[in-house]
């Protein structure tokens, strides 16, 4: 099973991204978005951006994300 995990942009430079997800940092393609901007929450999937999303729906994914916990 695959995820896709809300982020929200810092910064672009190119077709790059830094993007800020609950406090972490990590660099993420726009090669997929062609209307990205600094602010946008975007969906992240293998190190893709693959969809613009909005905040609330964002921080709905992010809290229900908190909450899972390994199976044991």
């Amino acid at each position: 099973m695959c995820l896709s995990i809300p982020a929200k942009i810092i910064s672009i430079e190119g077709e790059n991204a830094l993007v800020s997800i609950s406090g972490m940092r990590m660099n993420a393609s726009l090669s997929l978005l062609s209307n990205a901007k600094p602010g946008d929450f975007v969906l992240i999937h293998s190190g893709f951006s693959i969809e613009i999303i909005d905040r609330e729906e964002a921080e709905k994914t992010l809290e229900i994300v908190r909450h899972i916990r390994p199976i044991k």
